[in-house]
């Protein structure tokens, strides 16, 4: 049986954009993967730094993003749980889940340098393959083994959306038109 390799892109996608989406298809292509999979988190364990919308927009929203994406899906086992998401602990159950897929994750290289600090690094980083895209003024370098990715740089992030949105700013071309639909209707970030 043929291993399929699968790529996880974690966010909270608050809101899900054009530059989340363009990551997917650098990292499912460099990679060589089958699928590229924008895993939800459901509850960031750095949740109290960060104010997010209720899971059932960020759900529909990312949903919206990745329809008719080739290669690019949605990744939605953190919402199975009413607990803070570690990334080992998903990884656990993925592994568990899909015995015969290959999983890859992947991080922007903004948080290379706090890889450390993450919940059972050393048993994660012997569980899944990691990849990283260089970013500017980050560090190309980590103690642990990275694939490092390239990408077009994008000036493009979901807090300046949300600003943009309060501000009262056209956010046209940089999000999915689904998605930008969606923010309107719902009254989203005002």
């Amino acid at each position: 049986m043929k291993v399929k390799k699968v790529g996880l892109m974690g966010g909270t996608f608050n809101p899900p954009h054009l530059g989340h989406l363009i990551l997917a298809d650098q990292a499912l292509h460099q990679l060589d993967l089958d699928e590229v999979r924008l895993m939800l988190t459901h509850i960031p364990p750095h949740a109290a730094l960060k104010r997010t919308l209720p899971i059932e927009h960020r759900l529909a929203m990312t949903r919206l993003a990745v329809e008719g994406q080739k290669g690019i899906g949605l990744e939605t086992i953190e919402l199975e749980r009413d607990e803070k998401s570690y990334s080992y602990d998903t990884i656990s159950l993925l592994k568990e889940r899909e015995a015969d897929t290959e999983f890859t994750f992947i991080i922007g290289g903004d948080m290379v340098e706090d890889l450390p600090n993450w919940y059972r690094i050393d048993e994660l980083i012997q569980m899944i393959r990691f990849a990283a895209f260089e970013r500017p003024g980050y560090e190309k370098s980590s103690a642990y083994p990275l694939i490092w990715l390239k990408a077009p740089l994008l000036d493009i992030s979901s807090t300046s959306l949300r600003e943009a949105v309060r501000r009262g700013e056209s956010i046209r071309y940089l999000l999915p038109e689904k998605v930008r639909q969606y923010v309107m209707r719902e009254g989203l970030y005002r």
